[in-house]
């Protein structure tokens, strides 16, 4: 069952196309990645979701009733850009922003000590929230969305100023979330967390949906022909019958090898013909990343030019 399903949204400003005809169904206790550059559109369907604005044309469902002002109290929201009151102190601030969501001053003192335990950060109650560093803003952002335990939950660059143990801590609550019955929207540039935590993905680019699907299905679909063997003595010829050498690497136990298979041979009799010639200790093959999708896709459907490193 969809817990949100987005149908054919159109939202224009002053000529300009936001959003062209999107369709996003999201289904219940999953994790969803909505992706795409800077300016795709994905800030827009966020809000239409959230009812900060209204599409101009297209349906939103949430629990498969049109989407209404009410239901934003099941909805958790954490925006790129933070918006907790500087001068407030950690404690006041969760629990007047849990108050707003509809939790009694008791219940939202009850959960803010439990999340402020479970991130051993309960020192921080009485501190003022411009004391903290960027990272520890993020966090107490981060309770502040949860506290009322809505089923769907916004996640926009929620790694943004974590170093890499605390986003991985991140990583860990956004699954126990889930497995406690969230469902998840989780709008990253960070295809690594994308291939970690999504179960599914839409990309948006220059307004519309170019890509979308399961994660493994869709690197199923872009993958190369590309394996990596391992072979503990000898040297394969930079082509064979049925492949190419890409690269190979000598290793402390023999040599890692890179190769394209080229016809349309079995991959399991591809690999018994070379074990008949060559000692094989391992054989994989090398699934497109998601980072390499994303550039792939969103060049193919726009002007845009994207460095590998980006």
């Amino acid at each position: 069952m969809y817990l949100i399903e987005a149908l054919d949204i159109t939202k224009e400003y002053e000529g300009h196309k936001a959003l062209n005809k999107v369709s996003v169904q999201i289904p219940e206790n999953s994790i969803y990645g909505l992706l795409g550059p800077n300016g795709a559109g994905k800030t827009t369907f966020i809000r239409i979701i959230n009812h900060i604005t209204a599409p101009d044309s297209g349906t939103v469902l949430f629990d498969q009733h049109s989407l209404q002002p009410g239901d934003t109290k099941h909805i958790g929201y954490l925006p790129e850009e933070r918006g907790l009151y500087k001068k407030m102190k950690v404690g006041e601030q969760i629990i007047y922003l849990a108050q707003l969501k509809g939790l009694s001053r008791n219940e939202a003192k009850i959960r803010m000590k439990k999340w402020l335990s479970r991130f051993e950060i309960n020192h921080w109650e009485k501190r003022k929230i411009e004391e903290l560093s960027k990272g520890m803003q993020q966090k107490i952002q981060f309770i502040t969305t949860v506290i009322h335990e809505p089923r769907l939950l916004i996640f926009d660059e929620p790694f943004s100023g974590f170093d890499p143990v605390n986003t991985e801590l991140l990583k860990q609550e956004i699954f126990e979330l889930k497995k406690k019955g969230a469902t998840i929207i989780l709008s990253t540039h960070n295809m690594n967390s994308v291939e970690e935590l999504c179960d599914e993905i839409s990309l948006i680019n220059c307004s519309q949906v170019v890509l979308q699907g399961n994660v493994s299905d869709i690197q199923e679909q872009y993958k190369k022909n590309l394996f990596k063997i391992k072979i503990s003595s000898g040297k394969l010829p930079e082509t064979g019958s049925h492949y190419t050498l890409i690269s190979e690497n000598k290793i402390f136990n023999g040599t890692e090898i890179i190769l394209r298979k080229t016809d349309s041979i079995p991959v399991n009799e591809l690999i018994v013909r070379l074990a008949e010639k060559y000692p094989i200790t391992t054989f994989e093959e090398i699934l497109p990343s998601m980072n390499e999708i994303f550039i792939d896709t969103v060049e193919k459907n726009s002007d845009i030019k994207f460095e590998q490193n980006e």
